[in-house]
C-alpha cells in the first residue's frame, strides 16, 4: 500500500503524509552523524513515496542544505522542498534580518547552498520579535509574485504569533511541534488551522526520540548531542523522568505496532495534518518510520485509549 497523499493547505502541493525532517546531519545537535547515511536517508526516503523533505539554513550551519542540494541535483521536481531562515545573526530576541533586503539576500544563500532557484515552502523560523515580522511577511509575500516561493508561513507553537503572522491572510503553512506527549496545539492551532486552510508540518512527532521507546532513566547521551541536558540538568531530568512514565504507559497501548509507528499514527489522525516529518540519521530509521504511514489509521478505539 503506498503512501497516502494530502494537500499542503492553500498552497495546493500535494504531499505524502510522512515526510523527512533533516536537522540530525553532521555538524548539528543531535551527537555523530555521517554524510554517506544522510544521503542514504533521502534516497530510502524518496524510494518509499515520501517527496516532503525539511531543513533550516542553521541544521549544521547550512550542511543540511548543502546535502539536500546534492541528493536533489539533476531531479530537483521528485522533491517537494521546505527550509527556514531567522536565526542567523540572532540577538535578544530580535532577528538579525531587520530589513526587507537583508532577508531576501539570506533567501538567496539558502537558495544557493540548496542548488535551487526556488522553494516550495519557506518558514520564519520561530517567533521572533514582533518588529520584524513584517518585514518577513512582505519579504516572502514578494518572493512569493516573482515565482521564488510556492508558499511561506512560521515555525512557532505560539497561537497568538501565528495569528498576527497570518493577519492577511497570506500565510499557507505553519509548522508546529506536537505529539502524543505534547497534545497542547490540539486546543487551538489545529482548530485555527484547518478553518483558516493552512497546511500543517508537524515537527517532533517522537518528542526528540522519547516516542521511540528506546530510552530508560540511565540512558547515555554522547557529546554534542542536546539531550545531554535531560540528564545533567535538573529541571529538564524531572521532566524526562515524567515523559518515561507515559511512555511506559503508551507501550501497552500500541499492541502489535511499535510505539513509534503509534506515536506517528497518532498524529496522522488528526484531519489539520497535512505532513508529519520525524526525522532520522540513517536509511534504517527512515524505512522505520515510513512504516507507520503504510499501516492501516488508528480506530477510534485505539485513539480513545
Amino acid at each position: 500500500m503506498p503512501l497516502k497523499n494530502r494537500i499542503l493547505g492553500k498552497t495546493n502541493i500535494t504531499v505524502a503524509e510522512m515526510g523527512l525532517g533533516l536537522w540530525a546531519v553532521q555538524g548539528s545537535e543531535w551527537g555523530k552523524a555521517d554524510d554517506k547515511e544522510s544521503l542514504e536517508a533521502i534516497e530510502k526516503a524518496l524510494e518509499m513515496g515520501v517527496n516532503f523533505f525539511d531543513t533550516s539554513d542553521v541544521y549544521g550551519d547550512g550542511h543540511s542544505e548543502e546535502l539536500l542540494g546534492q541528493a536533489m541535483k539533476g531531479r530537483r521536481g521528485k522533491f517537494v522542498v521546505s527550509t527556514k531562515i531567522g536565526w542567523r545573526g540572532f540577538t535578544e530576541g530580535h532577528s538579525g534580518y531587520t530589513t526587507v533586503d537583508k532577508l531576501i539576500a539570506g533567501i538567496e544563500s539558502n537558495l544557493k547552498r540548496l542548488q535551487t532557484d526556488y522553494l516550495d515552502i519557506l518558514f520564519s523560523h520561530i517567533n521572533f520579535h514582533e518588529s520584524t515580522m513584517p518585514v518577513f511577511v512582505e519579504g516572502f509575500a514578494k518572493l512569493q509574485k516573482q515565482g521564488k516561493l510556492k508558499g511561506y508561513g512560521v515555525s512557532t507553537s505560539d497561537f497568538e504569533y501565528l495569528k498576527k503572522f497570518n493577519a492577511d491572510g497570506g500565510c499557507s503553512v505553519v509548522q508546529i511541534d506536537y505529539s502524543i506527549l505534547n497534545r497542547t496545539p490540539e486546543a487551538d492551532i489545529l482548530p485555527y488551522c484547518a478553518a483558516e486552510k493552512i497546511g500543517l508540518v508537524i515537527r517532533g512527532p517522537l518528542a526528540m526520540g522519547l516516542l521511540a521507546g528506546k530510552f530508560t532513566k540511565d540512558s547515555k547521551f554522547e557529546e554534542g548531542d542536546f539531550r545531554r541536558n535531560w540528564i545533567e540538568k535538573p529541571d529538564q531530568n524531572k521532566v524526562f523522568l515524567e515523559d518515561l512514565a507515559k511512555v511506559e504507559k503508551l507501550k501497552a497501548v500500541a499492541g502489535g505496532k511499535s510505539l513509534a509507528q503509534l506515536a506517528l499514527q497518532f498524529t496522522l489522525a488528526h484531519p489539520a495534518v497535512s505532513v508529519v516529518i520525524p526525522g532520522a540519521k540513517n536509511p534504517q530509521q527512515v524505512e522505520a518510520n515510513v512504516s507507520a504511514g503504510l499501516l492501516p489509521p488508528l480506530s477510534p478505539a485505539e485513539l480513545k485509549e
